[in-house]
């Protein structure tokens, strides 16, 4: 897919929208937001509609998100959609904040994610995956929710690797609170588009209001007993405690402390956790696949238990966590309004326009993917991908602003899947596969209910 080159005369200000009802979206929005994406971006490079006065530019072609996303990245911002759906959980932490603020906090937890670091936490994490195994196979055969597996499986291993092991937290909660809080997000996109005052009652606001109270407070109680009983652990939060500002020196607040806390916890476990759902549930479906990745892996273990060595060689099982995200990213679409005018393409994009990649929509689209509704690791081969445009595939974002813990969710499910299909074969209950639906990160609709049995 080319975009054509730039006219020589001056940008166009005028775009052929695609019509689309502000009813019609807004019932979609607040049902699953995926249904409120133009049919036609699946199929086509770009796509403008206006819902409720306000321009969007939907964005398919890979040229145009690179120079959108990363040509662009200073003249967008997150927008007052996102800061209305995150804000309340997420504050000004490293997801949603914009600008200078966004740039400090990044530099100040980047040498948690540099590669030699995520090396030295591969056998907690195997570690953790571990005692999953050794609780399913307590278990014995019987039927689990896969997903709630993982949400606990990945919530432990951020807790044990970024916060030397959350001094108590409710494991339970959180998970409870993480559901509950982004649950009515849809109801939050939609009045966001409205220009609602934010003080409207919708369905599931109150527990998302106690859920984030929750989480809050029991990180905030975290941060207080290690300013208490200070301690040289290098986690994640003696990053924060420590970290400065570089131009004005100033520290991190304990309220901002547990903005970035509760990004990484949410979004960190969250978004792995469901890869490794929908994973589990393609390789069900897809027994030939899952014999590859189950020979891959007695192959390199030499049918030992896995061990950090191990996690790096098991290429064609990363390939199929690969290949899942791209049938269903985790975080499916991506969001931001132009803070000024700028050109992109042949069009001059006015100041307020919201850009939106659907990535959901890019990783189906039929102009960059053969067949791209059939799950194939292949794709990811190393010739294949070398071959692909870069933002063709964008499980953890693109530009600046890339989810910065994209090394670490790979390693870390590459590890569990190992671990667990050493061990374990899961098999779908349903005959068809669940429906994704978008609350800010792309859920199944119903619990992923698997027949558990032992190797």
């Amino acid at each position: 897919m080319d975009t054509k080159a730039l006219n020589d005369g001056m940008p166009k200000t005028t775009f052929p929208l695609t019509p689309q009802s502000t009813l019609g979206a807004l019932l979609a929005i607040v049902r699953n937001p995926l249904d409120a994406l133009p049919p036609s971006i699946f199929t086509e490079p770009v796509v403008f509609s206006k819902t409720a006065g306000e321009l969007k530019v939907y964005l398919a072609d890979p040229v145009l998100i690179h120079e959108a996303l990363v040509k662009n990245a200073d003249t967008l911002g997150k927008g007052d959609q996102v800061r209305r759906a995150l804000g309340p959980a997420l504050g000004q932490g490293l997801l949603t904040a914009d600008g200078s603020h966004w740039k400090w906090q990044r530099q100040s937890v980047a040498g948690a994610f540099r590669h030699d670091k995520l090396l030295e936490l591969q056998p907690t994490m195997i570690a953790v995956a571990q005692r999953t195994r050794d609780r399913w196979i307590g278990m014995g055969n019987r039927t689990i929710d896969v997903g709630h597996e993982m949400m606990r499986t990945t919530f432990d291993i951020i807790v044990e690797t970024m916060m030397s092991g959350g001094h108590g937290i409710d494991v339970e909660r959180v998970e409870k609170g993480i559901s509950d809080f982004l649950k009515p997000t849809g109801w939050t996109f939609a009045l966001g588009l409205l220009r609602a005052p934010e003080w409207i009652p919708y369905p599931g606001r109150g527990k998302a209001e106690a859920a984030v109270e929750f989480l809050r407070s029991s990180l905030l109680s975290v941060i207080e007993t290690r300013r208490k009983h200070p301690d040289d652990r290098h986690d994640l939060v003696n990053m924060l405690l420590s970290a400065a500002d570089p131009e004005t020196g100033r520290t991190m607040s304990d309220a901002e402390i547990v903005d970035n806390l509760m990004t990484f916890i949410t979004a960190g476990h969250e978004t792995t956790a469901l890869g490794l759902t929908w994973t589990y549930d393609l390789l069900a479906r897809h027994p030939e696949i899952e014999a590859k990745v189950l020979a891959e892996i007695d192959a390199v273990t030499e049918s030992q238990p896995v061990s950090a060595e191990h996690v790096s060689k098991l290429v064609y099982t990363r390939q199929a966590f690969s290949e899942a995200m791209r049938l269903y990213p985790p975080a499916p679409i991506i969001t931001r309004t132009a803070l000024r005018d700028f050109q992109l393409g042949d069009y001059l994009i006015p100041t307020g326009t919201v850009l939106i990649v659907p990535i959901y929509a890019v990783h189906h689209h039929t102009s960059l993917w053969a067949d791209p509704e059939v799950f194939d690791p292949d794709r990811f081969s190393p010739e294949s991908a070398k071959a692909r445009h870069r933002y063709t595939y964008m499980p953890f974002g693109a530009g600046p602003r890339v989810c910065i813990g994209n090394a670490f969710a790979v390693m870390e499910a590459v590890a569990i899947l190992a671990v667990l299909l050493q061990k374990v074969r899961l098999a779908a209950t349903e005959p068809h596969p669940a429906k994704p639906i978008m609350k800010v990160t792309l859920r199944p609709d119903r619990a992923q209910r698997m027949n558990l049995t032992l190797r």
